[in-house]
């Protein structure tokens, strides 16, 4: 499978051949990894430095906004230098397979915080450890996103592959979102519970990283990424500066990147509070340290089957018209959980649930549209500096959107427990929160993320693509 920038197939009147099996499961495995990072740290990250290592709710925040704004940082940069790499060597495998092999011992060092430190250097601890394994995961993120771009030319090859490998993501989102804090229960040591998790869970992420890297292996030699503007350094040659330029070309020139990167972002910030908000729904609301499991099964257990589901809607009305109708079912289902605030109950599981199924949409159908946003800037812009191979750009900047929200989420959360009256505390520590801060909670976790998805429908609403341009006639 080459990974040679794709040729329109108007242009040669030949229709795109499907997509191996083997090919769509290895790439699919890669979000065993994905999956898993995303869903862990954002899931019980915040928790374990406020209810575990005493960290003020503040500087928890902080501590994962600064690592994540870090992130944002280096996103375009590995972006260009994937592109870099595609134009030397033909491919985008080496920056995957370093991220792989560096992030399982990272992620462990992340919860493997000494008890014996304060909460100020606990705090330092995670955030040196975070950043650095946020960084192995950009290594591999970045260039694993620009892939499919390349892999088929075809609007509806493209929904195929990513909707099997939004079916693995959102078993990785169960797998993780149960597992990791199951994990947990092995030890009453605090400091064993949190270390057990860390191990496990980052080689069973760098595992599903690994595989993916066999879909990159195989292809073939691009052509050289030379700028055809004279004067000007193309990203694959170029140095940082010229890194972030080609990202933010990318942004200026491609209405439809700014329309779908901005939507995706406001339901990443979205998703990311709901996410870091579970532990402490079922902590506070819901009395149960079990709870967390049970969300996850509710949000997942259902995605699972609806995946395919939303893939087979799109073949029919378009992704555009399929996101949108995914978001506004999740929308209104995170809205519904508000009741909790009068009859706190198991109820709660149903909205996830009906969530959930949305929550496949809304992961797979971006993912298949970004594809077509890349191809259509190819067509449409074929002298733009970096040539054919500038995925990786486009790449670069929509993981550093998705961080973005992801991070802003967590931070949200942050902000509203604090401004609730959050008490944090230690591991053992028993405390009792005020009225106000289970109100923040439950808030934070129903009508904040439903009023950030009714944004994003504002701007997916202006979303130009359509299948006739990316597969005309």
């Amino acid at each position: 499978m080459s990974n040679e920038a794709p040729v329109a197939p108007e242009a040669t009147g030949i229709r795109p051949a499907r997509l191996t099996r083997g090919t769509i499961a290895r790439y699919a495995t890669g979000s065993l990894g994905t999956g898993g990072f995303a869903t862990l740290p954002g899931l019980v990250l915040t928790y374990y430095l406020t209810d575990s290592l005493g960290v003020a709710a503040l500087a928890a925040g902080a501590v994962i906004t600064v690592a994540k704004v870090w992130d944002v940082v280096i996103d375009p940069v590995i972006g260009a230098l994937t592109d870099r790499d595609l134009a030397r060597h033909g491919s985008r495998r080496r920056l995957m397979l370093i991220g792989a092999l560096a992030l399982p011992l990272l992620f462990a060092l992340t919860f493997a915080v000494p008890p014996a430190l304060g909460p100020v250097a606990a705090g330092i601890w995670v955030l040196i450890a975070f950043t650095l394994t946020a960084t192995a995961f950009s290594l591999f993120q970045v260039p694993y996103i620009a892939l499919p771009a390349e892999l088929t030319p075809s609007y509806d090859e493209r929904t195929r592959l990513l909707t099997w490998r939004v079916v693995v993501l959102t078993f990785a989102i169960l797998l993780f979102g149960a597992g990791g804090p199951a994990l947990r229960r092995v030890s009453d040591d605090p400091f064993v519970q949190y270390l057990v998790m860390g191990v496990v869970c980052g080689l069973v992420i760098g595992i599903g990283m690994l595989v993916a890297t066999a879909v990159a292996r195989r292809t073939a030699p691009a052509p050289g990424a030379t700028s055809p503007e004279e004067g000007r350094e193309s990203p694959a040659t170029g140095g940082i500066r010229e890194h972030y330029a080609s990202g933010i070309r990318a942004l200026r020139r491609s209405r439809p990147f700014r329309l779908l990167l901005s939507t995706f972002v406001l339901q990443a910030l979205a998703t990311g509070l709901m996410l870091a908000g579970a532990q402490y729904v079922a902590t506070w609301v819901l009395h149960s340290q079990a709870a967390v499991e049970l969300l996850f099964i509710a949000l997942i257990a259902p995605a699972l089957l609806a995946a395919p589901g939303w893939g087979v809607v799109a073949r029919r009305v378009g992704k555009e018209r399929t996101f949108a109708i995914a978001s506004v079912v999740f929308a209104a289902a995170a809205l519904s959980i508000l009741g909790m605030l009068w009859a706190p109950g198991d109820w709660i599981y149903v909205p996830v649930g009906i969530a959930g199924i949305a929550y496949a949409g809304m992961q797979s159908l971006p993912m298949a549209m970004l594809p077509d946003v890349i191809s259509h800037d190819q067509r449409t812009a074929p002298d733009a500096a970096g040539g054919a191979g500038r995925a990786g750009s486009f790449s670069g900047v929509w993981t550093a959107g998705e961080t973005v929200g992801f991070a802003l989420g967590a931070t949200t959360l942050a902000l509203i427990l604090a401004v609730t009256g959050y008490i944090s505390s230690t591991g053992g520590q028993v405390v009792e929160q005020p009225d106000a801060a289970i109100t923040g909670i439950i808030v934070s976790f129903s009508v904040v993320p439903a009023v950030l998805v009714g944004l994003s429908l504002l701007t997916l609403a202006r979303y130009p693509l359509r299948r006739a341009d990316i597969d005309p006639g």
